[in-house]
């Protein structure tokens, strides 16, 4: 911090720095032509009960062949100044796909990912509400997960309208908890219902480290904060056995399943309710 100070001309306070211009949007127009002819593609993740190992949601993810991974996709949305659109049209198709599943995957909730372009667009919540009407989906079923990077331009702003989604139905969830600066602060400033706890807290939690500590310590604050509990990136038996002890209560990672298509995901949740039966 000294260092960083003494490189400042004399007299000047770090606060008297200008931002960093930002660089200009790229034109992309291979993502947009995907964009508007609805190419991005959906898998979805299943978020499984600790207790019952039946799958109880999903976790909507866009896959497209122009980008390695969903990050990979909506930065380079972002970088062409698309990130809105990609996102309003993902979740729309999530909510319209899932609206149609019968059978085991109509009692699924869905979870889908919001930006700050979202939550800053006046508007969005009736736009969402609309979308999961006409999808045919009642608003109890939906799962709407924010990060810290999507509330830092108008927190308040931003957690009007999550209050509104909540008050007709939507749960909130607080994704990658654990990452950023200002999570602590989310769990008494925002309308939550969830918890997610990132994966990065969870790889070191066999074995006594201080990440074991933390994320038992979590999962305590929620259960007194009267929120869900759901751990990402799950691999080891040995993590989950842990996780049950300490209250979880859904968990998504690679030791249930990794994202899946339609078809695999009903063929998946088939073979979890037979085991659970």
């Amino acid at each position: 911090m000294v260092a960083y100070l003494h490189e400042l001309p004399q007299g000047k306070r770090a606060s008297d720095r200008l931002p960093e211009p930002q660089p200009a949007a790229r034109f992309d127009a291979e993502l947009l032509a995907a964009i508007a002819a609805d190419e991005i593609d959906l898998h979805f993740q299943p978020q499984i009960d600790v207790s019952t190992g039946r799958v109880v949601a999903v976790e909507a993810l866009a896959r497209w062949g122009g980008a390695a991974s969903p990050e990979d996709l909506f930065g380079r949305a972002a970088a062409a100044n698309l990130s809105e659109r990609l996102s309003r049209s993902v979740q729309r198709k999530a909510l319209r796909m899932v609206g149609q599943w019968t059978g085991p995957l109509a009692r699924l909730r869905l979870s889908i990912n919001l930006l700050a372009e979202d939550l800053e667009r006046p508007g969005y919540e009736r736009w969402l509400l609309d979308e999961i009407a006409a999808a045919g989906i009642v608003p109890e079923r939906i799962t709407a997960e924010i990060t810290e990077s999507s509330l830092v331009a108008d927190r308040p702003a931003a957690a009007a309208r999550l209050a509104q989604l909540r008050a007709a139905g939507v749960r909130i969830a607080v994704d990658d908890f654990g990452t950023g600066y200002a999570s602590l602060a989310y769990l008494t400033s925002l309308p939550l219902d969830t918890l997610k706890i990132d994966r990065g807290l969870i790889a070191d939690i066999v074995g006594g480290s201080r990440d074991r500590i933390v994320v038992k310590a979590m999962i305590r604050l929620a259960r007194e904060l009267g929120l869900q509990v759901v751990v990402e990136g799950v691999e080891d038996p040995a993590q989950l056995e842990l996780l049950e002890s300490w209250g979880c209560d859904l968990y998504q990672g690679f030791l249930g399943a990794r994202a899946l298509d339609e078809a695999e995901l009903a063929k998946f949740v088939e073979r979890r309710l037979g085991k659970a039966a």
